[in-house]
């Protein structure tokens, strides 16, 4: 039988002592938070922050703006569905009228109603499928649950052609969209 010898070794040599170990602790917890805080927020930020502000502002300015719920010229009942189809699908106004979009949620999935350009929708659109969780809150917009009705009211202050439509994560896509025609 062969037998070894097992030699002690001598301990490695630390670079750190106790007080510099609990020096870099202390220097390393702010900045461990501080860099979680910031990927939190780069992560969650698009829920919370104004991330289309100025887009929303040149939307505004492009269909109208928020109208006075006191000076509503007529009330438009809309119905969304879980055919990803509004009804009515094509909406006729004049220029000045303040429309008050009564919007009912008939599906059993969240539906909503946003005003915009084609371009801006598609751009939103692309932003609810990264971000399927986000709110809103802008008065061009309308979140309603299932069975429920929700209402906007809205200014059409120019002539023109613009577009609404649902931009829950594939709604869009399934052509959930509509027309309104200013006069």
């Amino acid at each position: 039988m062969t037998s070894f010898a097992v030699t002690p070794m001598a301990p490695l040599p630390l670079t750190l002592t106790t007080i510099d170990m609990e020096i870099n602790m202390k220097q390393f917890i702010p900045i461990a938070i501080f860099a979680l805080a910031t990927a939190a927020g780069t992560a969650f930020a698009h829920g919370d922050e104004d991330h289309h502000a100025g887009k929303q502002k040149d939307n505004a300015a492009a269909l109208g703006k928020p109208g006075n719920p006191a000076k509503v010229s007529r009330t438009i009942e809309v119905d969304m569905n879980d055919n990803m189809r509004f009804t009515p699908a094509n909406i006729a106004v004049k220029r000045g009228e303040t429309i008050k979009f009564v919007v009912k949620n008939s599906g059993k999935l969240k539906h909503e109603m946003v005003l915009g350009s084609i371009k801006e929708l598609k751009e939103h659109a692309e932003l609810m499928r990264k971000f399927p969780e986000m709110e809103h809150d802008d008065p061009n917009q309308v979140a309603v649950d299932p069975g429920k009705t929700g209402a906007m009211v809205w200014q059409f202050t120019r002539t023109g052609t613009f577009e609404f439509a649902c931009l829950q994560p594939g709604h869009f896509e399934a052509g959930m969209v509509g027309k309104v025609a200013v006069k």
